[in-house]
């Protein structure tokens, strides 16, 4: 019997869930996404956002592009988050 190789770096330790392996065997890029799988990936997407996850590590995770995960969150009515990072507002006063 032959040994299987081990782990490599594409491989990636946080994807255990059989679930999102499905999902992301089922959505081919590029292919249409309609009716209820649509409504799935959306509610799915939706969530993990929620709870964190940004529009890039969702668009890496489902093989999607940027602008579709983006389009699908919009569409489930997800109050996107701002970009974060430098603002140029007011400077809060230091003692």
């Amino acid at each position: 019997m032959a040994r299987k190789p081990p782990r490599g770096d594409h491989e990636s330790p946080e994807r255990t869930s059989h679930e999102e392996a499905r999902v992301a065997e089922t959505l081919k890029k590029g292919s249409r996404v309609t009716g209820a799988a649509r409504e799935k990936l959306a509610a799915d997407l939706k969530k993990k956002y929620d709870s964190g996850a940004s529009i890039r590590a969702l668009a890496e995770e489902t093989g999607r592009s940027y602008g579709f995960v983006h389009r699908m969150l919009s569409e489930s009515g997800v109050s996107l988050r701002g970009r974060g990072g430098a603002t140029r507002g007011k400077k809060a006063a230091s003692a």
